[in-house]
């Protein structure tokens, strides 16, 4: 793809996908890294700014996954790289499981003041998201004394064995690795434009109450013996799914009556993704334990649980984590928030009803094209063969997927057969149009082969 003028908000491609370069290091990568890596197209990083990407040939692209949702600031945002920058030339660790950082208090102090509620929270920091639904877990034994746990199907929690036995998103994240946490159960999700089991979408809440309450509570599991019940108010691997007001709403009702904690997993969905400090905001609810992590800290390694003050009440040496809210990632996290408070969480609802506003008409534009859904900048695009049959069409999904790179615009999938956009919360117009055109076309594109 040729471009005549470079413009600093837009890609700008100089050589065929994937250059000389690029394909050097995708070989000698096959030689050298796990294979468990997943990866959708040869993109090799080097440098990148705001929303664009430069790869090692000199390509720019812009970015509508955001590193997994993670550099919700864009890359290198000034602010943030300065703060990094300052705090590794002082104090790079000492390890809050033994020592005190000032930074550590001040970011926990912001992170319980926008936590949902209005309880006294308290504030145990890690190094990932599936860091944050382990110590999550952790706790809620802790507190309840109580061993089992409910998760949903579809959702995607983390790969460690704890988090992994929650993950209900793909066989492949289970296969092979034996038997997982014990008491752990899932139940349906309520999926709006499918329903549960392919059926009644328009009931997909009040069927999802139903099934926990008159078939998972007395066939499966007593709800006394429950300590959590763990949900995303928007499954990310899942699709993009949000989940309705009535559901949330609903889910913390039955959670209050059995004595049972809500843990809110909003490791993708948290940090202003969704327009709002968290995608339980939309809903009004107050989870007992709220994990968040990806966009916290503008790519730097951190996670955070944020408890009621009453629950997180674990004794000195019960959980801890030697490089968890290391003062650079602290210092990054601090930054970050301050961005977000400035304007880019502002942002994000603006742009997000904006790119909506644009794709309106794609339904009736695109036959593939079965459901456009979320809040913010966290979107997803679900792929059918057949709007009426709701057939899914994965294989469409990625060909746009692989189109859209090929022409500067780095994407995602998420679930069986969407497409999830989640640029960096900074993203303008100009970017969005951009990438609702590229994504126009490449779906027509890829519907000549259905």
């Amino acid at each position: 793809m040729q471009v005549a003028e470079k413009k600093a908000s837009l890609p700008h491609l100089i050589t065929a996908l994937p250059g000389p370069k690029a394909k050097k290091i995708v070989e000698r990568d096959q030689d050298v890294i796990s294979p468990s890596y997943t990866r959708d197209y040869p993109l090799v990083a080097k440098t990148g700014r705001g929303a664009l990407v430069d790869d090692v040939d000199g390509n720019t692209f812009l970015d509508f996954a955001a590193g997994i949702a993670v550099v919700a600031t864009g890359h290198c945002h000034p602010q943030i790289v300065a703060a990094i920058q300052k705090q590794a030339a002082d104090l790079i660790h000492m390890s809050c499981t033994d020592f005190y950082y000032e930074g550590m208090v001040e970011f926990a102090g912001k992170l319980a003041a926008i936590a949902p509620g209005k309880s006294a929270k308290r504030v145990y920091f890690g190094n990932s998201g599936t860091e944050a639904i382990e110590a999550a877990m952790k706790l809620a034994r802790y507190h309840t004394r109580r061993n089992h746990f409910v998760a949903f199907h579809g959702c995607f929690h983390g790969r460690t064995m704890g988090a992994l036995s929650l993950t209900a998103s793909k066989a492949v994240q289970r296969k092979h690795f034996g038997s997982l946490l014990g008491g752990a159960f899932h139940a349906p999700y309520p999926n709006t434009y499918r329903g549960a089991y392919g059926v009644r979408p328009e009931n997909a809440a009040a069927d999802a109450l139903a099934y926990l309450e008159n078939e998972l509570f007395k066939r499966l599991c007593d709800p006394s013996e429950i300590a959590a019940i763990f949900v995303e108010p928007i499954q990310g691997e899942g699709g993009y799914l949000a989940a309705p007001v009535e559901f949330l709403q609903g889910l913390e009702r039955l959670c209050r009556k059995h004595g049972i904690l809500l843990v809110a997993d909003e490791v993708q969905s948290g940090m202003g993704r969704t327009g709002k400090w968290w995608a339980a905001d939309h809903a009004g609810i107050e989870p007992d334990i709220l994990c968040t992590a990806k966009g916290i800290a503008s790519g730097m390694p951190l996670s955070a649980v944020i408890a009621k003050a009453e629950v997180m009440d674990w004794t000195p040496g019960a959980h801890a984590s030697t490089f968890g809210g290391n003062p650079v990632s602290i210092a990054a996290g601090l930054a970050t928030f301050d961005v977000l408070e400035s304007g880019a969480l502002a942002n994000a609802a603006r742009m997000g009803e904006y790119i909506f506003s644009q794709t309106g008409g794609w339904r009736e534009r695109h036959k593939s094209v079965g459901d456009i859904r979320g809040k913010g900048l966290m979107i997803g695009i679900e792929f059918v063969r057949d709007q009426k049959t709701k057939e899914k069409a994965p294989a469409v999904r990625d060909q746009v997927i692989q189109a859209a790179f090929r022409k500067g615009l780095l994407v995602l999938g998420a679930g069986e057969n969407s497409l999830r956009l989640c640029p960096p919360l900074i993203i303008d117009e100009e970017q969005a149009d951009f990438a609702l055109q590229t994504l126009d076309a490449c779906i027509h594109e890829a519907e000549q082969s259905l």
